[in-house]
């Protein structure tokens, strides 16, 4: 049995041994990164209170590497260029649709909070190491600390979200079209995103339990332009599942397709929509047609289905044996 181990902490000159132990079978991403906050909390507070522990490193040490390790994690996604690039023309076309609707005069204003989400989202990591590697970046008093970056990201409304990133979507088109525009009738994908929810499913209807059953995810469904450069995103829609904890109705697949190729329409023309087997129904293909727009679904095979295929290949290799 692997386990995760914290060690190392001392007291008021005497040190006292601080020891936790998870199996690793039940430890999954949330709780890996839970042990590493407590981790640098305990250390930090060593190093702030200046508390006699000779088993923790010397601060130097640890912000050395520290800022070793987040460059080797930054050179295996995006530069450091890009990064300052990307964060600045967020600035100037996307930050400013978005209002967390706190207080004028709070510590931090809600432009550095998107810095930092955006720094995150770049460099692949979580709140506690992506504030520590963002202020190492920016300096101690530029970006908040990790726990109060969550703590403002609650605040923001679902559905002021939403309507930001259209917002947003409109800005970019309308920087787009000042030097290209869509002329022909593009090909568009259909995608339907889940990402992992760890937290009160209480009043979030914006929750759906998953296939493994114990599971909870968000989910979500983007329309999106296929080109030879980055994708763009010009819809997204939540998808609502009806859960044991809420209200929703049963989902219906093909009101959500409707919602975002309307959507899309109003930007770009589109020719033809492309989705995955999720999307097979024949309520989705009636909303296509009657939408105007070319699709391709691959089709749902079920075990009777994949049965019959086994068979006629095991056939046709007995035929050609002969």
């Amino acid at each position: 049995m692997k386990a995760f181990t914290l060690s190392h902490v001392g007291h008021n000159c005497s040190p006292v041994g601080f020891f936790a132990t998870i199996p690793h079978d039940q430890a999954d991403n949330a709780v890996h990164e839970y042990i590493h906050a407590a981790a640098h909390f305990v250390i930090k507070e060593v190093h702030d209170r200046d508390i006699s522990a000779p088993e923790v490193r010397p601060k130097s040490e640890i912000l050395n590497d520290t800022e070793e390790a987040a460059d080797s994690v930054e050179d295996e996604s995006f530069s450091q260029e890009e990064i300052v690039q990307t964060t600045r023309l967020a600035r100037d076309h996307a930050f400013g649709h978005f209002d967390s609707g706190r207080a004028s005069n709070a510590s931090y204003e809600d432009t550095q909070f998107f810095e930092l989400q955006t720094f995150m989202g770049m460099v692949r990591c979580g709140a506690t190491q992506g504030a520590t590697r963002f202020q190492y970046r920016r300096g101690e008093d530029y970006g908040p600390h990790g726990d109060t970056h969550l703590r403002t990201v609650k605040q923001f409304d679902p559905d002021e979200l939403v309507d930001g990133f259209y917002e947003t979507t409109d800005r970019l088109l309308s920087v787009i079209a000042s030097e290209s525009s869509f002329r022909r009738p593009v090909t568009a994908a259909i995608d339907i995103t889940t990402i992992p929810y760890y937290g009160d499913v209480e009043e979030m209807s914006m929750v759906s339990g998953t296939k493994d059953r114990d599971g909870r995810a968000f989910k979500f469904a983007t329309l999106s332009i296929i080109g030879q450069n980055i994708p763009l995103i010009l819809a997204v829609e939540p998808v609502r599942e009806s859960s044991e904890w809420d209200e929703n109705p049963s989902n219906q697949i093909h009101r959500t397709v409707r919602r975002l190729v309307r959507r899309a329409k109003e930007h770009v023309p589109i020719e033809t929509v492309l989705c995955d087997r999720e999307f097979d129904s024949i309520q989705v293909f009636q909303t296509l047609s009657n939408l105007d727009v070319n699709y391709l679904i691959p089709k749902r095979v079920s075990s009777s289905e994949r049965d019959v295929l086994e068979q006629m290949e095991e056939m046709i290799r007995a035929l050609m044996d002969r």
